[in-house]
């Protein structure tokens, strides 16, 4: 053998030269895998932006639907309101003049128990009678809310009274009620009907003469 020409070592200069064929995939597949992450996102990230204007437009139909409602919610309210008040105005409108026609009604019973003086048993009977019939329509008033007047002794007030009497004196201020002629009703806190009274109006002075008039008088 001849000693001139060293042996070499062939897997050793091979190895040096030659990366290892697995880290060489490992790096491939990492690069692959890198490239579809981002082809991926870029597209999830333009059909986002594709579906943007899609995405407006639902939001904006459903802000007009819900603005809608509420203001058919709200006009719904008001006519429900309103239309239970004109239910209630009309309802007291209705009580208010039925009462007024029974008040004619009472009037002449009261005129009646005030002039009429039974003199025996069986006028006393008639007459219990029909106070029984005044006093059950009386109850049935105050049940509605309506309650009389009370205004002798008051000062007159044109928003519950109606003068249509004058009667000088000096026993009591100007303007007081003297008499309730026609009573008056209130319905709960409004007038039902206004009291007719008599009102006290400053009495007239007689005029003093002096000597000079008195003689004069005289002659």
């Amino acid at each position: 053998m001849n000693s001139d020409f060293p042996e070499q070592n062939n897997t050793s200069t091979y190895g040096s030269e030659v990366a290892d064929p697995s880290a060489v995939a490992t790096n491939d597949v990492s690069s692959y895998a890198s490239t579809s992450d981002n082809s991926v996102n870029a597209d999830a990230a333009s059909d986002d932006s594709a579906m943007e204007p899609q995405i407006d437009s639902l939001k904006a139909q459903l802000e007009a639907s819900s603005n809608q409602y509420t203001r058919l919610v709200a006009d719904f309210d008001n006519y429900r309101k309103r239309t239970q008040k004109e239910k209630d105005d009309l309802d007291a409108l209705v009580k208010r003049n039925t009462i007024t026609e029974l008040l004619p009604v009472v009037d002449n019973f009261e005129r009646a128990r005030a002039h009429i003086k039974p003199q025996n048993d069986s006028e006393m009977a008639i007459h219990k009678s029909y106070q029984g019939v005044y006093k059950q329509l009386v109850d049935s008033l105050k049940r509605l809310g309506v309650s009389p007047m009370r205004p002798e002794g008051q000062p007159f007030d044109p928003n519950l009274h109606e003068a249509v009497l004058r009667e000088p004196t000096d026993e009591h201020p100007e303007g007081t009620v003297l008499e309730e002629l026609v009573r008056g009703y209130f319905l709960g806190e409004r007038v039902l009907r206004h009291a007719m009274v008599k009102v006290a109006a400053p009495k007239e002075d007689t005029p003093v003469l002096d000597d000079t008039q008195s003689s004069a008088a005289d002659s």
